[in-house]
């Protein structure tokens, strides 16, 4: 029977959530190499007991990135961006982690089985689960794991 504790990666970085987005831009940047050659492009945060509070992703650190009223269906086409994107740097990486990481994120029990783990990975469009234990990160599944896995 393969299990997330299986599969899951435990060397992986996690970042506390009052940290900057600096910092999580930097620990992003040297992310690790995994096994199967993939670098690990999400950091997941913690509290000050070590807890999981969220995870912030390369995408969320761009998203952000972009000024606010781009969510409200207008285009960036439509705007002059000359001198602009320093300004979105520098404000991004004044935020904390807190302000831009995407919360209640599921996690996986330690020996779910893996059709089970990938059932729901399918389902929520997720590329990575963390493996949890009392809500403290044990390791991470990325679906680029459990495919090498089962097929290697």
């Amino acid at each position: 029977m393969l299990t997330a504790k299986d599969v899951m990666v435990t060397s992986f970085d996690t970042i506390h959530q009052e940290a900057s987005v600096d910092e999580a831009i930097n620990l992003i940047l040297k992310g690790k190499v995994r096994k199967t050659g993939h670098k690990t492009i999400s950091l997941i945060v913690v509290d000050d007991y070590g807890q999981m509070t969220g995870v912030i992703t390369m995408y969320d650190i761009l998203y952000h990135l972009r000024p606010d009223f781009l969510n409200f269906g207008l285009n960036a086409n439509e705007f002059p961006w000359t001198g602009q994107l320093n300004k979105c740097i520098a404000a991004i990486k004044a935020k904390k982690v807190k302000q831009i990481m995407s919360g209640n994120v599921m996690g996986a029990n330690p020996n779910d089985h893996i059709i089970v783990i990938l059932d729901h990975m399918i389902k929520n469009r997720y590329r990575r689960l963390p493996v949890l234990e009392r809500n403290k990160p044990l390791g991470i599944i990325y679906i680029s794991d459990i495919y090498h896995n089962i097929f290697k």
